[in-house]
């Protein structure tokens, strides 16, 4: 699978550098974020090296995604979460700081557990089935 070299993803699934394996399989590894936001926070990513999901073939997605229910069902067993948040920063303006495609699975125990996720909403702003055919278009190519 290609690696890069300067990547801290890549060394970590080399076993260069140490962290806390919560699973790994042929296609995926996981392990606890070392910036943990609440308990149990983890860190899915693809063993293939893909910088973001704008760069990812369909096969390393498929992988990717379908080991998540797994390893949030596991999460949930072990610390009963009232709920989990599931996030990927996509670029750096999506405040994306390791450009190794990762999801982060957050467990969520109440509204005071330190993270928090806003977003403003601009309902009625944009004409939202102009927007819907033209992303539609691009679908279809």
């Amino acid at each position: 699978m290609p690696t890069h070299d300067d990547c801290i993803f890549c060394k970590i699934i080399a076993g260069d550098i140490p962290s806390a394996k919560v699973y790994e399989d042929e296609d995926v590894y996981a392990f606890l974020d070392i910036g943990q936001v609440t308990k149990g926070h983890t860190l899915v990513i693809a063993k293939e090296h893909t910088k973001n999901i704008y760069e990812t073939d369909e096969a390393v997605a498929s992988a990717l995604f379908a080991r998540v229910p797994k390893i949030a069902n596991a999460i949930k067993e072990t610390f009963e979460p009232a709920g989990i948040n599931i996030l990927n920063n996509n670029g750096e303006a999506a405040g994306q700081s390791v450009f190794h495609l990762h999801l982060h699975l957050i467990p969520r125990y109440d509204e005071t557990d330190g993270f928090q996720p806003t977003w403003n909403t601009h309902e009625g702003q944009y004409d939202l089935a102009d927007v819907a055919s033209k992303i539609s278009v691009n679908v279809q190519k």
